[in-house]
């Protein structure tokens, strides 16, 4: 089921849903995306680059951040977290966006860490030595098209 979506003048567009393969193939296609997780009992953002392999979104991270104290809990599965990608153009207002949420986990073992390592390359300056890998419980997208 798709929804109308209007407030560009003469120009109406349709949300249609996608399937979770798709959503994860889309997430996949894009350089960077946002995390979404708790700190200190609020929602905290962070923009991140990614690689979604096995079903999974992966990301590097450094030791001391929020995040990988979070998903490093040993009484847990990980840390609850939502992970959000999209490719909207500004101007025509048409592209996808979606949400995978599930539990992050600290990866440990180290021939995993080298793997990713070699896949996801931080944009930023200093030691990535983490790795977070999400595993979907939920996954949803749309696509916005022109009506």
């Amino acid at each position: 089921m798709s929804e109308l979506i209007t407030g560009t003048p003469g120009r109406a567009r349709r949300m249609e849903p996608l399937d979770p393969a798709e959503c994860l193939r889309l997430a996949g296609s894009v350089p960077f995306g946002r995390i979404v997780f708790t700190q200190r009992a609020l929602p905290a953002i962070r923009p991140v680059n990614h690689v979604v392999v096995d079903g999974a979104v992966v990301i590097r991270t450094n030791e001391g951040s929020a995040l990988t104290i979070a998903a490093q809990n040993p009484d847990t599965r990980g840390v609850v977290v939502a992970f959000e990608a999209d490719a909207i153009d500004p101007v025509d207002r048409l592209g996808w966006s979606i949400v995978v949420t599930g539990f992050a986990e600290l990866v440990t073992d180290p021939a995993e860490i080298r793997r990713y390592s070699r896949q996801v390359h931080p944009w930023i300056e200093g030691t990535m030595d983490s790795v977070v890998r999400i595993r979907p419980d939920l996954v949803t997208g749309f696509r916005l098209t022109a009506d």
